[in-house]
């Protein structure tokens, strides 16, 4: 399993135009193969932490080299965020808690 874990800041004037190729975004990522899940969190702050976990490295290359998914990358370095960073993470190991009912 593979997570890149997207920090971001939007420009205040973004949000009407990011809206729509986020949830663009989100639609066409379901659809990857390997594609597993991804979540959004808004921290009180504004800052945004986008998970997005796919089941191998290719997956997630083929994700990232998309060309819909690159002119949005473009597109967001343009117009939509202020900051962002992005981690490329390796699953080592996994614990799963889940109470019976």
């Amino acid at each position: 399993m593979f997570v890149t874990v997207f920090r971001s800041r939007l420009k205040p004037t973004a949000q009407p135009d990011y809206a729509e190729t986020a949830a663009r975004m989100s639609a066409l990522a379901r659809q990857m193969p390997g594609y597993v899940s991804h979540k959004v969190f808004i921290a009180e702050d504004g800052e945004r932490v986008t998970l997005v976990e796919f089941e191998t490295e290719e997956a997630m290359m083929g994700w990232a080299r998309h060309p819909e998914h690159v002119a949005a990358k473009q597109q967001g370095r343009a117009s939509f965020y202020s900051e962002y960073s992005i981690q490329i993470c390796e699953q080592k190991r996994a614990h799963v808690f889940r109470p019976q009912a």
